[in-house]
């Protein structure tokens, strides 16, 4: 077969050109250090490198979510912990006030340094983060979730929404408490029942806060415990004044005993009047800054005398156990939002782990064996070396070079 002389230039171009396009690709993966630049490289790795890459972008992803949920969490558990010192601080107070040796003017001292912990509370409770967004407010972040409607009536604008954030695959973490359930949904009393003495009381008893004997026997109805006095001798009737039943009458009063009806115990120490009554209710919420605007109030109106300290002992013994239940109450979201952050943090670590499985996954697909690039960069060196030398031995194959 006849061969002309531009097959033989053709072939020879050609040649050189393929072994200098090998060349050139090894060059290419070895200044990247990747095996896979091209789906052309190896297509079944390209494809896993791909889903790998995917996964890995998603991770990350949960991981900016959790720091996120971590910052606005933490800033939670600092209002909490700044709304807990302040229920501490008037708890403080109210033991401070029972002391009898208090003159009206200490008592009022003590009121202004309530109403100033009522302006400070409102002021936790509207707390932000760092974009603006109020913590309490449920969905309706965009605006301050409590507000005084009236003198000693703080309201709350805000809803009982929760908002989620997903911070793994299977974990989604709540970032927000309710206003309403960390404030205003307190039980007052002793969290099962309330005592209270009514304001014309003219005798010295002062009732306790009680408690459950049996649960079984709690009707949840509202009683009337009232004293009677006949020849120097004390007594007491218990009325059931949902059902109008009296249920104990005529019983002798001995200060500080207990005395037990429907499955509840209460106790009266002093000395009660004829005509005084002392109430029995089932608990109900109260907020907190009602709370104090209760507390405040009965301070600023205490006065002299056996009957107005009676007074202020009572008011003082239900705002103490109002309070408690409120400490209860955000001590128990506290340790909630605790809870969550340390859950942040055992799924922010398996995040960083299954983000090293996913570079250790990528590393194998893709990564360049070095060794043996380089030893492929040699033979492919030669290669285009031999093809360059033999194109050069054969274009010298003419006729015209033997004239």
């Amino acid at each position: 077969m006849r061969i002309s002389s531009t097959i033989v230039f053709e072939h020879g171009v050609n040649n050189m050109l393929a072994r200098q396009q090998e060349l050139v690709n090894t060059q290419t993966h070895i200044s990247t250090g990747r095996r896979v630049l091209t789906p052309s490289d190896d297509p079944v790795a390209a494809s896993q490198i791909l889903d790998v890459t995917e996964a890995k972008a998603v991770n990350k992803q949960y991981a900016d979510n959790a720091a996120s949920v971590k910052a606005r969490l933490s800033l939670s558990e600092a209002s909490l912990a700044a709304i807990t010192r302040v229920v501490q601080d008037v708890r403080t107070w109210v033991v401070q006030a029972g002391d009898a040796a208090l003159t009206p003017g200490d008592l009022q001292s003590l009121a202004a340094e309530v109403e100033g912990r009522y302006r400070e509370l409102i002021g936790l409770a509207n707390a932000t983060d760092g974009s603006g967004e109020y913590l309490f407010a449920g969905f309706s972040t965009a605006a301050a979730p409590f507000a005084e409607t009236a003198p000693g009536v703080v309201a709350y604008l805000g809803d009982e929404g929760r908002r989620e954030v997903a911070i793994s695959a299977s974990r989604r973490i709540p970032i927000n408490d309710s206003g309403s359930e960390i404030l205003q949904r307190i039980k007052n009393g002793n969290g099962t029942f309330v005592t209270t003495a009514d304001s014309g009381n003219a005798g010295t008893g002062v009732v306790s806060p009680g408690s459950v004997v049996d649960a079984a026997l709690l009707s949840g109805h509202d009683y009337a415990v009232s004293f009677s006095v006949a020849a120097g001798v004390t007594r007491y009737d218990i009325v059931d004044t949902t059902t109008a039943a009296t249920l104990v009458s005529n019983a002798a009063y001995v200060s500080g005993s207990p005395i037990i009806f429907d499955g509840l115990q209460i106790a009266i120490e002093g000395e009660p009047r004829a005509g005084d009554v002392f109430r029995v209710r089932p608990s109900a919420n109260v907020s907190v800054f009602a709370t104090l605007d209760a507390l405040a109030s009965a301070l600023r109106a205490a006065g002299n005398g056996a009957v107005e300290n009676t007074k202020l002992t009572n008011a003082l013994n239900s705002a103490n156990s109002n309070l408690q239940n409120a400490l209860d109450r955000i001590l128990a979201l506290t340790a909630s939002v605790g809870t969550r952050l340390r859950e942040i943090d055992a799924v922010a670590a398996a995040n960083e782990d299954l983000d090293l499985a996913h570079e250790a996954r990528l590393s194998h697909l893709g990564d360049l064996d070095y060794a043996r690039a380089i030893s492929d960069l040699t033979f492919q060196q030669m290669h285009l070396d031999a093809a360059q030398k033999s194109f050069l031995r054969v274009s010298e194959l003419s006729l015209f070079n033997l004239l």
